[in-house]
């Protein structure tokens, strides 16, 4: 199947067009699925020339599978200030893993100062460690941008997981643009239930996705309790007997992963501080 790339700026027309008149978009290339209103793809013919066209009852596209797109530099902002996930300089959470046989694992996140240039975006560079009693086992810089939609956009990501202090796999790094992947979205600007959505492909290797189950859970981990919390589920076709539910908070982020099939972890949020204060 030959599929046109997606742009950003097709992103904006159509969101624009949604929030001015109610009316909404149909941005299908010959071939390609279009979006019904829950993001579910429906087959359609392939005409000789499909061009994008007003339908009632379309959302903005986001991105599915290993489909190509194209990235507009000039339709990104330098700060990701997604409700659900806000990245200010100097944002820290930490969280505590707990796997089936209580073994614990310490992860914190840090929004660093660093960026980095993928397809022209400048990328904002957030830092990932996990430790357990006290040695490093996996060390990640992830690549992050918003675009003018607030859509927060994955780029790549550089992680390494540790044996005895030696590097022993660097499986799941990729890179925008490079060898085939593709970036994808973590977190939409608009998010209804319903929505899928591709977070990151390079084939074989990282190929995650989610959907939106809800919009108002409550949540109570160490660091507070939280209502209206979104709720997605995340999968890969490369395992897919593995999925977890995860749970953003507003203001805050990500405050608790769960695992509800192959596997029983759970991911908790055991303080955050804000690069503000």
């Amino acid at each position: 199947m030959t599929t046109r790339p997606t742009t950003i700026l097709t992103l904006i027309a159509v969101s624009a067009l949604v929030s001015g008149c109610g009316a909404s978009i149909s941005t299908t290339a010959p071939g390609s699925p279009t979006m019904t209103s829950t993001g579910t793809p429906s087959a359609v013919p392939s005409p000789a020339s499909t061009p994008v066209a007003a339908t009632p009852s379309a959302e903005p596209p986001l991105p599915q599978g290993s489909d190509p797109v194209e990235l507009t530099p000039a339709d990104f902002v330098d700060t990701i200030d997604n409700p659900f996930w806000p990245m200010a300089v100097g944002n820290t959470w930490t969280y505590r893993e707990t796997d089936a046989e209580g073994v614990e694992q310490r992860v914190e996140v840090t929004v660093t100062e660093d960026t980095k240039e993928i397809l022209g975006v400048s990328a904002t560079v957030v830092h990932d460690v996990v430790s357990e009693d006290g040695e490093l086992v996996e060390d990640t810089l992830d690549w992050y941008a918003q675009d003018v939609i607030g859509n927060v956009w994955y780029l790549g990501e550089d992680t390494k997981e540790y044996e005895a202090g030696e590097v022993v796999s660097t499986e799941g790094s990729w890179t925008g643009g490079v060898d085939g992947a593709q970036p994808g979205i973590i977190l939409p600007a608009d998010p209804r239930v319903g929505m899928t959505y591709r977070q990151e492909y390079y084939a074989g290797q990282a190929e995650d996705a989610a959907e939106i189950l809800s919009l108002d859970e409550h949540v109570e981990v160490p660091y507070g309790s939280f209502d209206a919390v979104l709720m997605t589920k995340d999968f890969t076709p490369l395992d897919p007997d593995v999925v977890e539910h995860k749970f953003y908070a507003r203001g805050v982020g990500p405050v608790q992963v769960i695992a509800v099939s192959g596997g029983s972890s759970r991911e908790v949020l055991v303080s955050f501080v804000s690069g503000g204060s």
